[in-house]
């Protein structure tokens, strides 16, 4: 096998080189400035300056979750380091395959005396730290395994259930000079990502599936990482079966196919919270099946035969007893099912059950005309639909913004809709923007903000605009954190503490400052024109809109769905 003598520097790069990446968003110190050196003789690698690390690893996600591929982080030692464990954490709980690079204090310096572990300037235990919200982390201590251990966390963040990986490198293997070799195998041990899904599960679900008279698809978050989306709509057409989704599932069936009935959930659509209790055989696929998704456990899809598909066995009864356990990547599974559907299923043209959800659509969604005089949030979102094009991906902050996107704006594309799920981190869809157009140049990328989110990560605008990544942002602007103060409203008889924001910032004068370009809108009319500047512009644009504070999302619990008695606890 053929070595170069090399430092552990570049060897880190060129390790990544190999693997494909064109882009690291990051923050440098003193800890890892070897490898920012190097950076200068590696071109084909590609630095974006954050001006946070939270802004670096969520723009790191971004870029994954847009891209499918790994998206790439750097930061220092000690504070550097910690910054970046919220993005991590955000990235563990929705299955983004971030790898995260932070320096280190030396592991050994003047006469080979350690400084890790003596408390050292700017040392924080980042193993110990992130391990409980990493797939995988690895403090290496020599500049020989550099490539090595690069590679398995390529391999470990992007197989199985997606995940994010740290590697922690001490500033001395930076430094030091190694014989090094790239093309080693990869061989860890006790780590194998699943198979094929098993026959007789799989024969099993399609016999439930054959026989079911009110069959519901679930689809998760799992269906698009796993790129599985047409085989879920082949299936569903096959079955004429109606396809919900969970949030993070969002875009893995074109909103406006007569099979979507939306997201499920304690803000999720009405009619797929209903049709989900009349199920009688529901196929679950890529999901979690977390508690904003189910709400009390115990009524969640009661009369329904339960086939639940996921790579990651660890979820399988986790929450909700199945009858039929699928341990397998989802495309594999759901083609497995068609292959043995195919065999018996006869073209339907419609079904009674068909007939049901025809009739709930109108009842419970009835068609509405888009205004085009008030500043209400489904109104602006159902204009921005129009005036995106199929392929532009939107992103979201957390909160009322979230949760309007996700009932009222229609995802028609896997992987044009990214937000934060499990961890609900606020300040993440800015800088998740940007990296997903970073990922996509050619595509408008939005980010949909309230505005106590956007102030959370607005020092990314220079980001944004000195490295030339022009992206949207439209920020809901109620002059509150808005869900909290829904809650207070609902919950709490209004007793308003801690949630009101005022009018500061100006958001058009902030834009400004930053070199980006800013609007006020007062109608809907001037949100039309607004938007339709920002995706003509080459300078990122941000959209100030002003909604009432006491506008809330409705509905906060949808009638009889088996949330009730949960809502109140959030």
């Amino acid at each position: 096998m053929s070595t170069t003598k090399m430092t552990g520097a570049n060897a880190l790069l060129e390790a990544l080189e190999k693997q494909g990446v064109k882009h690291v968003f990051g923050i440098l110190g003193g800890a890892i400035l070897p490898v920012y050196d190097a950076l200068c003789h590696h071109p084909k690698i590609r630095h974006i300056l954050a001006r946070h690390e939270q802004g670096a690893a969520h723009a790191a996600d971004g870029y994954a979750r847009a891209s499918g591929r790994p998206g790439v982080c750097f930061a220092t030692s000690g504070p550097g380091a910690t910054n970046l464990v919220t993005g991590i954490a955000n990235a563990y709980m929705d299955s983004s395959p971030v790898i995260a690079i932070t320096g280190q204090v030396p592991s050994a310096g003047v006469n080979s005396s350690y400084m890790i572990g003596k408390d050292a300037f700017q040392e924080a235990d980042i193993i110990g730290i992130t391990t409980p919200i990493t797939k995988y982390n690895h403090q290496v201590r020599s500049a020989a395994e550099i490539p090595q251990t690069v590679n398995a966390a390529f391999y470990i963040a992007t197989t199985g259930r997606p995940g994010p990986v740290l590697i922690d490198v001490p500033k001395n293997v930076q430094s030091e000079t190694a014989e090094i070799h790239f093309n080693g195998p990869i061989d860890i041990r006790g780590y194998r990502p699943p198979g094929n899904p098993h026959p007789l599960q799989i024969r099993k679900a399609a016999e439930l599936l054959l026989d079911a008279e009110r069959p519901v698809i679930l689809a998760g978050g799992g269906v698009i990482t796993a790129n599985a989306t047409d085989e879920l709509l082949t299936i569903a057409e096959l079955l004429l079966a109606p396809v919900a989704t969970t949030f993070m599932g969002k875009g893995a069936m074109p909103e406006i196919h007569p099979l979507s009935i939306g997201n499920i959930g304690m803000h999720g659509n009405p009619l797929a919270n209903k049709l989900l209790l009349e199920a009688d055989v529901l196929l679950a696929v890529g999901t979690r099946f977390a508690d904003r998704a189910t709400g009390n456990l115990d009524t969640f899809c009661p009369e329904a035969k339960k086939i639940h598909v996921d790579i990651d066995a660890a979820e399988i009864g986790k929450n909700i007893e199945v009858d039929v356990p699928i341990v397998a990547d989802a495309k594999q599974a759901l083609i497995a099912i068609y292959e043995r559907l195919i065999q018996q299923a006869k073209k339907k043209n419609d079904t009674p059950w068909l007939q049901r959800v025809k009739t709930a659509k109108t009842q419970l969604n009835p068609p509405e005309k888009a205004e085009t005089t008030e500043l209400k949030p489904k109104q602006l979102l159902q204009v921005l639909r129009k005036l995106l094009p199929e392929d532009a991906i939107v992103t979201t902050e957390v909160g009322q913004n979230q949760m309007w996107s996700a009932l009222y704006f229609k995802a028609l594309k896997p992987r044009t809709f990214i937000s934060s799920g499990g961890l609900g981190t606020m300040g993440f869809g800015f800088p998740a923007a940007i990296g997903a157009k970073t990922a996509c140049p050619n595509r408008h990328v939005v980010d949909i903000a309230g505005d106590g989110s956007f102030i959370m990560t607005e020092q990314e605008l220079a980001c944004s605009v000195l490295e030339d990544i022009p992206v949207t942002v439209i920020v809901l602007n109620n002059g509150v954190l808005g869900m909290v103060a829904q809650w207070q409203r609902m919950f709490y008889k209004k007793r308003y503490m801690a949630v009101k924001l005022g009018k500061s910032p100006d958001f058009v004068k902030l834009a400004e400052a930053y070199g980006a370009q800013g609007f006020h809108v007062q109608s809907t009319t001037e949100f039309e024109k607004a938007v339709k500047a920002a995706l003509k512009n080459t300078v990122t644009t941000v959209i100030d809109v002003p909604i009432n504070s006491e506008e809330d999302v409705v509905p906060m619990v949808p009638p009889g769905c088996g949330l009730n008695q949960q809502v109140g606890d959030y």
